[in-house]
């Protein structure tokens, strides 16, 4: 008989990192197959802006969630529950009642950390308390070892386990033409949600910089509203007099977001967004072999070798960032070069193949 697991964790939508892992994790036969899993979804946002508000509608889902937790628990024996939690905020607030359900009906608990504030979050003695009984005989995950102190005054370095994300290949009729056109003006494409401390207005002021120096580019925008709106975003291009050189193109999907990638000569994702841990989204810039400028944030500085397969700059440094775009569009064999160090790294390290072995290998050792 297959082992019967429990797992709480995060579906699209809205899709942010911890929902698209948790629809590789729910769709990954090589997961699945060897355990009896009962999935339970823990969102609790209709969209990405609804993501850390509070209110009376939202406490309504949060107690629907707890008794569907509840009686999942109470039909079944489950010889473990995977929960990916929240570092802090109401949503960790609100997965410490799932915590406490699980402890209850005894059944061991391992927790995948796709965010980090734990450290940060820990500053009373009553929160300290709470995170002490969090991890109490709980095992967790961690995306990379140098997120590691986030958790380390409550999680024995023994109990944690590493697994960094992975996202699935593409085919190889998308990825026959990576060598970019050298002679084209250079395309720079920010694909995320509009949420300022991606750096959507650290890349717009870099762009100021750029065309200030009279160098050419094209810089594209793709994602969904955060707490930035297409007015606001618009308002802020028109401002910069950035018309001619800025495109915003709001969501894509499938081949439209794969021709955005493939169109692209150099992605940029200057996060300084607090729970950054890895960025997804860096991972899909490789596979399509563009180099890559983003922030020493998360464990970030292990998918992006400073210099390697792209650069990493200060946060909120529209500067640093400008100078490494110029070094990029003045230098298309140095952007082909940066490009396929990245695929190549993506190819050994950060295919979902990657990703949903090393999880098997975590449960069977959790379950041992």
């Amino acid at each position: 008989m297959k082992p019967k697991l429990l797992f709480v964790l995060h579906l699209a939508p809205p899709v942010h990192g911890a929902a698209v892992a948790g629809g590789f994790i729910r769709e990954s036969k090589v997961i699945n197959e060897p355990y009896d899993i009962t999935y339970i979804n823990l969102s609790t946002a209709s969209s990405v802006a609804d993501i850390g508000k509070t209110g009376f509608k939202k406490f309504i889902v949060i107690l629907k969630l707890w008794y569907k937790v509840f009686l999942a628990l109470n039909i079944q024996k489950y010889q473990l529950c995977y929960l990916t939690i929240n570092a802090k905020g109401p949503a960790w607030i609100k997965e410490l009642g799932i915590v406490a359900l699980v402890k209850v009906f005894q059944i061991p608990l391992i927790y995948h950390y796709h965010n980090k504030g734990v450290a940060e979050n820990a500053t009373s003695l009553f929160k300290k308390k709470l995170y002490s009984f969090q991890f109490k005989n709980a095992k967790s995950i961690l995306l990379s070892p140098l997120l590691y102190r986030d958790i380390a005054d409550f999680a024995i370095g023994t109990e944690v386990y590493y697994c960094p994300n992975g996202i699935p290949t593409i085919t190889l009729n998308q990825t026959e033409n990576l060598i970019k056109n050298e002679s084209k003006i250079a395309t720079i494409l920010f694909l995320s949600n509009l949420i300022e401390s991606k750096g959507v207005f650290i890349l717009l002021q870099a762009c100021v910089l750029l065309k200030n120096k009279n160098i050419p580019f094209q810089c594209v925008f793709i994602g969904g509203e955060g707490d930035i709106t297409t007015k606001q975003f618009q308002k802020k291009v028109q401002q910069s007099n950035l018309q001619n050189e800025v495109e915003y193109q709001g969501r894509k999907y499938g081949l439209e977001k794969e021709a955005a990638f493939a169109n692209a000569d150099i992605f940029a994702f200057p996060t300084y967004y607090h729970n950054e841990t890895f960025g997804l989204v860096n991972l899909e810039a490789m596979q399509y072999a563009l180099p890559v400028i983003s922030t020493f944030e998360g464990a970030i500085p292990e998918v992006i070798i400073d210099g390697v397969n792209g650069f990493l700059v200060p946060q909120q440094n529209a500067e640093a960032l400008a100078s490494k775009l110029e070094i990029l569009i003045g230098n298309p064999v140095l952007r082909n070069e940066m490009g396929l160090a990245g695929k190549k790294m993506y190819e050994e390290k950060f295919t979902l193949e990657h990703f949903e072995k090393r999880m098997l290998e975590i449960l069977q050792a959790v379950l041992e």
